[in-house]
């Protein structure tokens, strides 16, 4: 099978639903050349930098009766158009009484890796989870980045895809033949019977690199990748932790009220779930600090592998 990158994933996935639905249209402070080539000037649109004009044209357009792709660029740029999306994109349907449909695709991309300091280094999902109305992925392969995306575009929902930057240049296998992929279900990245590890985007990659690593230690990691956080596929997560009884959740966030504090919650909130469990949950998470622009003080804000490696460790060693 061929291999492409992430961000060559994502292309993909908006050719071929431009190609299929002729309501699609996108707009973005630069227009991508090979959008514009195929698809001309009329349905592909470089903006002005005004993130919340685009986010408010987005939502006057899907209800009516188009169906808009907006990349915000960065998350932090989306940050000027709050009123937009929390006020209206997130709650527009529920306030027509379900009569009009907001397909709403935005793409955004989130966490560190850059060296590009505070203010472009956040994974802010959780922010995002707190509203009612808005679904949201979280795509860690090409594979899931092209399924899910195709998925996306074709709802008749605001969802919001928040894209790795580590991973852009990430290569791995994608069928050239048409796919898509549900919303709401996880995927087991790795088999094991030990420990659960629910890794988020690139820490999927740092936590099957910690499990080659447990695995000579005689300790067997389950690797399990939400890809999507809203709707959060929490049978999946029960169901790894009750047969390994352990759980250690990976995220690029910060701890506080974060994804990772509502997959610990989904966890030990069920009572067949939580009696099953040998340890305490752990949480391996960026520190809870603005992040650095230096390279040695920002990795030092990140978790990777050898964080993953250590919780791993603490939860074996309970009891």
């Amino acid at each position: 099978m061929r291999k492409i990158s992430y961000a060559q994933a994502g292309m993909e996935a908006l050719v071929e639903e431009m190609r299929r639905d002729p309501t699609t249209f996108h707009l973005s402070t630069d227009a991508p050349d090979a959008l514009v080539e195929e698809f001309g000037s009329e349905r592909v649109r470089a903006t002005p930098i005004a993130e919340g004009a685009l986010t408010g044209i987005a939502v006057g357009a899907a209800g009516s009766g188009f169906r808009p792709i907006i990349n915000w660029s960065m998350v932090t740029f989306s940050f000027v158009a709050m009123d937009q999306i929390v006020n209206q994109a997130a709650k527009i349907h529920y306030m027509f009484g379900g009569q009009v449909k907001f397909p709403i695709t935005f793409r955004t991309s989130v966490g560190g890796g850059r060296r590009v300091a505070a203010q472009h280094s956040q994974s802010p999902y959780s922010m995002f989870m707190n509203l009612a109305g808005l679904k949201m992925i979280l795509p860690s392969t090409p594979y899931d980045m092209k399924g899910l995306l195709k998925t996306v575009i074709r709802d008749d929902n605001p969802i919001i895809s928040f894209e790795s930057n580590r991973l852009m240049g990430f290569e791995g296998e994608v069928p050239e033949e048409p796919y898509a992929l549900p919303l709401g279900k996880a995927d087991i990245k790795r088999e094991g019977a030990d420990v659960t590890v629910v890794a988020l985007a690139w820490l999927v990659h740092e936590a099957l690199a910690a499990a080659e690593v447990l695995d000579k230690e005689g300790v067997s990691v389950e690797v399990l990748d939400p890809r999507t956080l809203v709707p959060l596929d929490c049978d999946a997560i029960r169901a790894s932790v009750q047969k390994t009884g352990r759980l250690v959740i990976a995220d690029e966030a910060g701890p506080t009220a974060g994804a990772s504090a509502e997959i610990a919650a989904v966890a030990t909130e069920d009572a067949e779930t939580f009696g099953k469990m040998k340890a305490p949950v752990k949480r391996v998470c960026a520190l809870h600090v603005p992040i650095p622009y230096t390279p040695q003080l920002e990795d030092h804000v990140f978790p990777d592998r050898d964080n993953i490696i250590a919780g791993v460790r603490e939860v074996m060693d309970v009891g």
